[in-house]
C-alpha cells in the first residue's frame, strides 16, 4: 500500500486528490491512512503525507482546484519576497469555480488587476499587491510592507504610486498615499522602517539610511539612520546581539569605534517604537540640538 500511496503523491506532485486516491484503494484504506497519520488533509478533498507550510498550501490549491490558483494579497507579497507579515492564511483571486472561504483561505474578486508570473505562478502584480496589502495594515507596517517592496527590486516607486491610483477610493488608500511619500527601499527590516515613522511623525530631520561612517584607522562601519551634518546616528537593537559573547564583543567594538570617530550613537529597541515613541523621538532631538549646539 506504501509504494502504491508514494506513486500517486509522486505523480500528483505530492498532492493527491480523494478522487486519484479512490482509484487505487478504498475508502477505507484512506480512512485508515488519515487516522494513522500517513496521510493528512490539507484542504477538502486534498491529502499530503505532511502539512505543507503557506506555499505548500497554496501549491495544493491547484490539485483542488484543478487549475492553478492566482495569488493576491499577503500571499503574492510571500512569493515576491516581501511579506512583512509573515501571512499564514492563503489569498488567491477567485478562480471562477466554486470555492468557498475556510479556516486558512480567502477567496478575492478583483476584477482587472494586474498580475505577473512568479515561480511559475500567476499573482497580482508586485506594486499593486504591496498597494493593496497596505492599505489594510496600521501605518507603521503599512510602511514596512511599502519599504520590502521597493527594497525587493520588483518595483518602483512611479509603479507604487500608479498602483496608488488605480485603488482609489478603496479603504485606506489615503494613508497609503501619504506613506508612499517617505517610503524607501534602503530600509532593511520592519522595524528600521517603524522607527522610521516616528521620527518622520515627530517632525524630526529625515535621517539618512544605511550610512557609511568612516573611522579613524581606515575602518568603516554602516549604520541605520544618520544626521551626518550631526555626526549622531541611530540604530535599531533586535536584541540577537545578546545570543552570544563573541556577537556581543563585536557589536561593543562597534560602538567604540563609531564613538572614537567623534559620533554620537543612539540605541533604538522595539519598546522605544512601540511603547515610548515621543520618549525616542524626544532623545534623538536632544542629541541633534546638542550636536548642533
Amino acid at each position: 500500500m506504501r509504494k502504491v500511496l508514494d506513486e500517486v503523491l509522486r505523480r500528483c506532485n505530492g498532492y493527491a486528490t480523494t478522487a486519484a486516491l479512490l482509484d487505487v484503494m478504498s475508502r477505507q484504506q484512506l480512512d485508515g491512512l488519515v487516522r494513522r497519520r500517513e496521510l493528512v488533509r490539507v484542504w477538502h478533498g486534498v491529502y499530503a503525507v505532511a502539512q505543507p507550510d503557506s506555499r505548500g498550501r497554496l501549491n495544493s490549491l491547484d490539485a483542488f482546484l484543478g487549475q492553478h490558483a492566482v495569488a493576491c494579497l499577503g500571499t503574492a507579497a510571500s512569493l515576491y519576497g516581501f511579506d512583512t507579515e509573515a501571512t499564514e492564511t492563503v489569498h488567491i483571486l477567485d478562480p471562477g469555480a466554486r470555492v468557498r472561504p475556510v479556516d486558512g483561505l480567502m477567496v478575492h474578486q478583483r476584477v482587472g488587476a494586474p498580475l505577473r508570473r512568479v515561480d511559475g505562478r500567476l499573482a497580482t502584480a508586485p506594486a499593486w499587491t504591496a498597494v493593496e496589502v497596505a492599505r489594510v495594515l496600521p501605518r507603521p507596517r503599512a510602511l514596512a510592507t511599502l519599504d520590502a517592496a521597493l527594497h525587493s527590486g520588483l518595483c518602483t516607486a512611479v509603479e507604487l504610486g500608479a498602483a496608488a491610483r488605480e485603488q482609489r477610493g478603496r479603504r485606506g488608500i489615503v494613508k497609503v498615499r501619504e506613506l508612499l511619500a517617505i517610503a524607501d527601499g534602503r530600509a532593511e527590516s520592519p522595524m528600521e522602517s517603524e522607527a522610521r515613522l516616528v521620527m518622520h511623525d515627530h517632525d524630526l530631520p529625515r535621517p539618512e539610511l544605511q550610512y557609511v561612517i568612516d573611522g579613524t584607522h581606515d575602518d568603516a562601519w554602516r549604520v541605520d539612520f544618520a544626521w551626518p551634518e550631526h555626526h549622531v546616528a541611530a540604530e535599531y537593537d533586535s536584541m540577537d546581539w545578546h545570543s552570544g559573547r563573541v556577537a556581543m564583543l563585536r557589536d561593543r567594538a562597534r560602538y567604540a569605534g563609531i564613538q572614537h570617530a567623534r559620533w554620537a550613537v543612539i540605541p533604538i529597541v522595539v519598546t522605544d517604537v512601540r511603547v515610548h515613541p515621543a520618549r525616542l523621538a524626544a532623545r534623538i532631538a536632544d542629541h541633534l540640538l546638542r550636536a548642533a549646539s
